[in-house]
Formats: C-alpha cells, sequence, structure tokens
C-alpha cells in the first residue's frame, strides 16, 4: 500500500467535514457528510481498543515483555533496533496512521457537538478521548502534529509541536472536558435541557460520568509524572472526584462471531476464522523472572498469564537456536491446559477470551501513579497503601474472567504475594528506604501489572526511570536483544521514527536527524 501522509490520509477519513456547496445537490443519503454524534462514538472507542492493541504489541515488542520464538527468522529490525520508517508505522496498522485516524473520529464528535449543550456529555468524552490519544503519540514520537493537526483539507503540511508544550495544552483540555460534564450535570439537574442520553453510546462506562471524570484526572496524573520538572502545567489540581479505582475497559459488545472479538485475543489467541493467531513471539526470560522466583515470587499471577507455569518456555530476544521454545496453539499468555483450540476462552489472564473487554487504564495503573506523584509530593497520599492497592487492583483484573466473574480470590493471593517477598524491596516498600528505591519498587511493579495489559506504558516507564532494571548480558537481568546494534549502555532503542510519508510529504515540519539510539523524548532519561 503506497504510504501518504496523515494528514492527507485523515483528510480522506470516512466523516468528510469540509465539502463544496455545490455538490449538494447530488447528495447520497446512504453516504452521509455528517452523522450523529450518539452513532460516531461507539466506533470510535472501538477503534481506539483497535489502536491500543497495536501498542501494546509495539510496547512487548520493544520494552522487555516479548522476544522471537523457535521456528521463525525475519524478525531483522525489530531485533536489531535499527529501526528504519517502515517499522510499527505501517500505513494501514502502524502506530501513527492508526491513532491520527482514531483522533479524526473524537475531533468529528467535538466539531459536531460543540455549542450543542445536548450533547454535552458526548463532547466532554471526546475531548478526553483526544487528550489520551495524543499522548500516545508523544509518547511514541516526541514532537507532533497537534495545533495544526486535525484539519483535513485545511492543512495539509502542519506544523509539529514540542511534546513538552503538547503535555501541558493536554492537561488543560482535561480540566475543560471535566468543567464540560459538570455544566452538561447542572443542566440536566435544572431541567433546561434535554439530554441526548449517552448511555448506550458509552462503551466504556455506560454512561457514568463520574466515572469519565475520575478517568480524566487520571490520565492528567499520567501527564504530570510523566512530565514533572520539564513541563509548566496551568492548573497543578484536581477535580474532587478522584482517580479511577476500576478498570476502564472497551467492549462494544465482542463475541467469537463473526470478526467481532477482543483485538488482543484475535492476535493472540485464536482469529476470528478459527485458526491460531499470532505464533512468532513468546515471552521473555526476563519477565518470567519476575513470576518464577528469580527475581520475584509471584506464583498467583504467573499462573493465571501463562500456558504451562511455572514452565512456561522463553526466550531473550534476537536469540535464534533450535533450542529456543515454539509457542504452543492458543500461546503462551493463554494458561489454560485443556481446550486449547478455537474454542477456547473464558478464563484469567490478559487475553481471557474473545469476549473481553479491551483495558483502556486499569485501576493497576492508577493506584501506581498515585503511589509516585505521593513519593514525588505531586499529590498527596499514603505511597505505600496506594503501592499494595496496585498490587491487589493487577491480581483482580487478571482474576477476572470475560464476563466480569472473579476466579480464585485476588486479595488473598495479593496478600500471599507481599508475604512471599517480604525480604524483597521490590515488594516490600517499608524496605524501600530512600525514595529512589521506592520509584524503583513503584515502576517494577507497574510493569509487571502492565505486562501484555497495556505494555507500551511499560516501556515508557522503563524510558523515564530506567527501572525495571536491564543490565548485564543475562537474560532474566536484561531484556536488551543479543542482536542489538544499540550504542546505549544499557543496548536498547530510544525511540522509533516517524514514517516515511512525513519525510515525503511535509518534509519542511517533520524533525530531522532523529535516531533509534540518540533522540529522547522529552521525559526519557
Amino acid at each position: 500500500m503506497k504510504r501518504i501522509s496523515i494528514i492527507i490520509f485523515l483528510a480522506l477519513a470516512v466523516f468528510t467535514i469540509a465539502c463544496n456547496d455545490y455538490l449538494d445537490i447530488n447528495e447520497n443519503p446512504n453516504a452521509p457528510t455528517q452523522v450523529d454524534a450518539k452513532l460516531v462514538l461507539p466506533q470510535a472507542l472501538a477503534a481506539t481498543a483497535i489502536s491500543l492493541n497495536r501498542h501494546n504489541t509495539y510496547g512487548a515488542q520493544i520494552g522487555g515483555y516479548m522476544a522471537n520464538a523457535g521456528g521463525y527468522g525475519g524478525f531483522n529490525e525489530l531485533v536489531t533496533y535499527s529501526y528504519t520508517s517502515a517499522n510499527y508505522n505501517d500505513p494501514s496498522t502502524g502506530l501513527w496512521f492508526t491513532t491520527y485516524d482514531n483522533l479524526q473520529d473524537y475531533q468529528y464528535i467535538i466539531n459536531q457537538t460543540t455549542g450543542k449543550s445536548e450533547y454535552g456529555y458526548f463532547n466532554a468524552v471526546a475531548r478526553i478521548m483526544k487528550v489520551f490519544n495524543f499522548q500516545l503519540l508523544v509518547d511514541t514520537y516526541n514532537d507532533v502534529p497537534y495545533t495544526d493537526a486535525l484539519l483535513g483539507a485545511n492543512n495539509l503540511t502542519p506544523a509539529y509541536d514540542d511534546g513538552k508544550a503538547v503535555y501541558a495544552d493536554l492537561a488543560s483540555q482535561l480540566d475543560s472536558a471535566i468543567n464540560k460534564i459538570n455544566a452538561t450535570a447542572a443542566l440536566e439537574a435544572a431541567k433546561t435541557v434535554t439530554l441526548v442520553s449517552i448511555a448506550n453510546a458509552d462503551i466504556v462506562f455506560a454512561g457514568d460520568m463520574t466515572l469519565w471524570k475520575q478517568l480524566a484526572n487520571s490520565i492528567k496524573l499520567r501527564l504530570f509524572v510523566r512530565g514533572n520538572g520539564k513541563v509548566t502545567f496551568a492548573n497543578t489540581t484536581f477535580s474532587a472526584d478522584g482517580f479511577l479505582a476500576e478498570d476502564a475497559l472497551i467492549n462494544p459488545g465482542y463475541s467469537r462471531d463473526n470478526n467481532k472479538q477482543n483485538p488482543k485475543w484475535n492476535t493472540w489467541g485464536y482469529t476470528y476464522t478459527k485458526t491460531a493467531a499470532t505464533k512468532s513471539w513468546i515471552p521473555t526470560t526476563f519477565v518470567i523472572g519476575f513470576y518464577n522466583n528469580t527475581k520475584l515470587n509471584d506464583p498467583g499471577r504467573g499462573g493465571a498469564i501463562f500456558y504451562d507455569f511455572p514452565s512456561t518456555g522463553s526466550n531473550q530476544l534476537g536469540y535464534e537456536n533450535v533450542d529456543v521454545p515454539k509457542c504452543p496453539t492458543g500461546s503462551f499468555w493463554y494458561p489454560k491446559n485443556t481446550e486449547r483450540d478455537e474454542t477456547a476462552g473464558d478464563t484469567t489472564g490478559v487475553l481471557k477470551g474473545p469476549e473481553a473487554g479491551f483495558p483502556l487504564f486499569t485501576a493497576a495503573e492508577s493506584y501506581f501513579l498515585q503511589s509516585e506523584a505521593a513519593v514525588r509530593s505531586i499529590t498527596s497520599g499514603d505511597a505505600k497503601a496506594l503501592f499494595e492497592s496496585g498490587i491487589t487492583a493487577s491480581f483482580e483484573y487478571l482474576y477476572t474472567a470475560p464476563d466480569g466473574t472473579p476466579v480464585g480470590d485476588a486479595e488473598d493471593d495479593a496478600a500471599d504475594y507481599l508475604t512471599l517477598n517480604n525480604g524483597n524491596y521490590l515488594a516490600n516498600f517499608d524496605l524501600a528506604t530512600t525514595t529512589e528505591r521506592k520509584i524503583e519498587a513503584i515502576i517494577t511493579q507497574k510493569y509487571i501489572a502492565l505486562n501484555m495489559v497495556n505494555s507500551q506504558e511499560g516501556w515508557n516507564e522503563y524510558r523515564r526511570t530506567g527501572y525495571p532494571e536491564s543490565t548485564g548480558s543475562d537474560a532474566y537481568y536484561s531484556f536488551a536483544s543479543k542482536s542489538s546494534q544499540s550504542t546505549r549502555t544499557d543496548k536498547l532503542p530510544t525511540r522509533i521514527l516517524y514514517p516515511a510519508s512525513e519525510s515525503a510529504y511535509n518534509p519542511a515540519n517533520v524533525p530531522q536527524g532523529v535516531s533509534p539510539f540518540n533522540s529522547l523524548i522529552f521525559w526519557a532519561k
């Protein structure tokens, strides 16, 4: 497929906004140029899950969660890290294109609902999700088109905004979204407007706007923690609604039939055609070490996630030999030892099954962000209590079946985990006696909780903090590829490159001289 600029790509998006008046005499009612926001929002949220699935794959492959399986070759730049502009940037499935395409959906909703008080909740949700997606882009590429982006044919060569400036404005946009929710709720209470119901269109929280405000606060906290000391934010407070204490899951009604499966299951379990999905990747020895008592002892979550744990096959990225394990049908990330065929599903872990909701933002990540923010005095709170709540929330997410049914006792197993690792400061917060050790413990536990859940966030946190530590050459203690060409001390890359289409169609604005080994995201070490 020919590579095209993201701006041209967006100009041709499904929901065409700009249209010459003289064409209106031939309007086709089956191809509308305007679609009601209540129809656009659910498909936009579902598209976010598809995009996040690709971000998860990118984070897992680079960030130490995945390695090449036995019996496969042709990994090329994915194991050398000498990325080209094509890596993770396919025009139809790449991170840049799918994220900007999704952003166009949310911008469409914002454009169609601005000034329409009856659509206030739709407008606010779209603003929150716009922020969510732009943070994904900054965390992947650093400087990106922002102010001039999403204008379609009105600007085909947008300027790139500095990543720090984007972060600052994103936080302000979240404040505006929360204010919009509150103003809309006031209108609803006063009965001065009849609202268009968002409940059926909201495939995350079913119209619970308090949870949307908590998500907005949690995203804002992630901006603050990553931008700490580097970004000046206009408003450093949060709304009184608090932060997420439950998992935010996208679920438009996933099922195993008719290509409606959860995209993560479709990628790593079984496809909708009932064939085994991707088998060329397996867990890293580095990540297995956090479960099998090499670095930490975690039989509960290990058994919930991995096939045949604790004998799960693993590899170090870039190592290719006849003894590298092959991925079993149904993948190493599906724990069941029976029903490993196209009828499998409905169990614990990270894949769970075809009907499972896709994690947008987990409670575990929210708690770990709050714990770090408390340590760094960004917010108040009991850092230890929040740290342990993050661990418990991770167990709870993994121990939940696709239909929401708890499997096992997450609270008891989380408590057992703390007892098993009582002598290790990575699990016993009281032993983390310095600020740096506290941060290491928090980020290491967050990295574990994000394993194949939202792996891109674990990769982001490693680049920001250097935790969990990746040193030396032992596969349990380094996730750097054996074939790495990186010149860095940790033998890892710093980022991927911009797509080639930006150099072809927007050469005056795309940053030059970007290197996978030397160019840092603004918050990275």
